[in-house]
């Protein structure tokens, strides 16, 4: 059976920026092992199999795989495919403000908007707020797999954490946006360094940027899910938000915070990462991005 596809690139409304995602329509009948053969076929960080929900007031029911293993929840592709939806649905005359999309973390609501024929927004609540999930490797440890000094990891009281909205990452402050360039994995020491372990991915960042008006600066690191370096991960800046309420304290109310990835890549992208706070805990949080239409074709 041929099967449609479509790529787009994520958190960018420019092709050839931002982080590319691959989405496979009519992915109904496929089995585990061939969405996973699709992906490595593919070789993108991310691709998504969209099916019919199986509850029918959602949207789309969505599969998400790396290269090399699929994951329950993930942010470019949730963007990604909820930008695509509403351009089909905005092409059908059938335009919608929100769409639900199952995913295996759960449902995830999306507000969507078109600004074109090919390029749309869409902004989503973390369908799970994230948690800390216990403690970091040692200093020496984790600075030794990015290949930086110690003494170059940690920032106004930022230290090294581990948390997850859906997927772990420990989160690695770094002191400078020079020390963060000059990041170089050290894979032998990788599975010590990185925690959990059944998900050792890291997440580095600063608070010095490239562009003004945005607020970190971020890249990504994910060698054992055959992703060696991710241009733009929603599922990471959703674990942030932990990060941002432990560290930056944001007062009650509304916080947007702007993340840059992706440029060391040539991949520039923005994420959004909005906070809701009340009575000083966080109560809500979303991630939102822009994405645009590249390709289309179809699997054999």
């Amino acid at each position: 059976m041929k099967r449609r596809f479509v790529t787009l690139d994520v958190f960018t409304t420019r092709r050839h920026a931002g982080n590319p995602l691959a989405v496979v329509l009519d992915s109904d009948g496929l089995d585990t092992v061939a969405m996973q053969a699709i992906a490595r076929e593919f070789n993108l960080s991310e691709t998504v199999f969209v099916a019919t929900p199986a509850h029918k007031p959602h949207r789309a029911a969505l599969r998400i795989f790396t290269p090399g293993r699929e994951l329950p929840f993930a942010g470019h592709p949730t963007v990604g495919s909820a930008v695509l939806l509403a351009l089909r649905d905005a092409a059908e005359g059938k335009a919608r403000d929100v769409i639900i999309l199952e995913e295996q973390v759960g449902l995830v609501t999306c507000a969507v908007s078109v600004s074109g024929p090919d390029v749309g927004n869409s902004v989503f609540t973390l369908p799970r707020l994230p948690d800390e999930l216990g403690p970091p490797s040692s200093l020496p440890l984790i600075a030794g797999a990015l290949g930086l000094d110690r003494r170059e990891i940690g920032f106004d009281g930022h230290v090294p954490c581990v948390v997850s909205a859906g997927v772990a990452f420990t989160t690695v402050p770094v002191s400078s946006l020079a020390a963060l360039e000059r990041v170089r994995l050290d894979t032998t020491l990788w599975s010590q360094a990185i925690r959990p372990a059944d998900q050792p991915n890291a997440y580095v960042y600063c608070r010095e940027t490239r562009d003004a008006g945005h607020h970190f600066h971020a890249r990504m690191f994910a060698p054992a899910m055959g992703v060696r370096e991710d241009p733009a991960t929603g599922s990471a800046a959703a674990a942030f938000a932990a990060i941002v309420m432990r560290f930056e304290k944001p007062g009650d109310g509304e916080h947007r915070f702007i993340i840059e990835q992706g440029y060391e890549m040539g991949r520039p992208s923005q994420i959004t990462l909005e906070l809701t706070v009340a009575d000083g805990a966080l109560a809500s949080a979303r991630i939102g991005g822009s994405a645009v239409l590249v390709s289309e074709g179809v699997l054999l």
